[in-house]
């Protein structure tokens, strides 16, 4: 059974650091793209980074780029997310995907705020 675990959310100040985790597993871990997700209360989920399968490519939307870092390490079967200089827009449950797979996790809440 595949299993999806985030983890690394909190309470955070405004311009302040987090780094999550996500810790899948689908095998062999190297070839699957993994995306990281984030969903605010009353909205859609949206996509704002990916970290792909070829030279770890990364993509981001551009409400994270320039603050949010993605990276992975296939031997541990764990993606992580740094993000940077957070701000009361980033406070959402954030999830990891493997793609293109059916599965997720049940995320972790990040929260901003003074």
């Amino acid at each position: 059974q595949v299993k999806i675990v985030e983890s690394g959310g909190g309470l955070v100040q405004p311009g302040g650091s987090l780094t999550l985790s996500c810790t899948a597993s689908v095998y062999p871990f190297r070839d699957f793209a993994m995306a990281w997700y984030r969903q605010a209360p009353g909205k859609e989920r949206v996509e704002i980074a990916t970290i792909g399968t070829i030279r770890d490519l990364q993509t981001y939307d551009e409400s994270v780029k320039g603050r949010f870092t993605a990276s992975r390490d296939n031997a541990k079967n764990t993606a992580y997310l740094q993000m940077n200089n957070l701000q009361p827009q980033d406070t959402a449950v954030s999830l990891c995907h493997p793609g293109p797979t059916n599965f997720w996790g049940e995320g972790t809440q990040v929260t901003v705020a003074a």
